[in-house]
C-alpha cells in the first residue's frame, strides 16, 4: 500500500524520538550497577574494574575466579575496583551485579589470542 502525500509529509515532519538518544558508550571495564550500592551519602551506581596484576590475585585460585566462586570475587573485587569496594558491600550485592563484574574479572584474565577466539565463535 503506498503512503499518501499526507502520510509522507507527516513523516518527514515528525520529530525526532528523544528517548532513544544516544548514551556516550561506557569502556569495556565499566559495570553500571541493577542495584545502586548505598555507602552512606553516597550511592555507587557504576563500578570500573581494572586488569588485576599477579599479586593481587593471592590467596585466590584461578580456577575459582573463572568458575565465578563468590569467595575469590570477594577477595579480588576490593582490590581492582573503582571506587573501591569492601568485602561486605560485594557481599550484599546483587546477584546480577556480582555475575557481571565476575564475567569481566574473567575476561581479564583469558589472553588475548582467547578472546579472539571466543568472540570469534560466540
Amino acid at each position: 500500500m503506498a503512503k499518501t502525500d499526507d502520510q509522507t509529509t507527516a513523516a518527514k515532519s515528525a520529530p525526532a524520538d528523544t528517548t532513544a538518544a544516544e548514551q556516550p558508550a561506557l569502556p569495556d571495564n565499566v559495570v553500571v550497577l541493577d542495584e545502586p550500592i548505598v555507602r552512606g551519602t553516597t550511592t555507587i551506581t557504576q563500578v570500573e574494574l581494572r586488569k588485576p596484576m599477579s599479586g593481587e590475585l593471592r590467596g585466590v585460585s584461578l580456577s575459582d575466579l573463572l568458575n565465578l566462586e563468590v569467595n575469590a570475587l570477594r577477595k579480588v573485587l576490593p582490590r581492582i575496583t573503582t571506587p573501591t569496594l569492601t568485602d561486605i558491600e560485594v557481599g550484599r550485592m546483587d546477584p546480577a551485579d556480582l555475575l557481571e563484574l565476575g564475567n569481566k574479572v574473567g575476561l581479564f584474565l583469558l589472553r588475548k589470542s582467547m578472546k579472539a577466539e571466543v568472540f570469534l565463535t560466540a
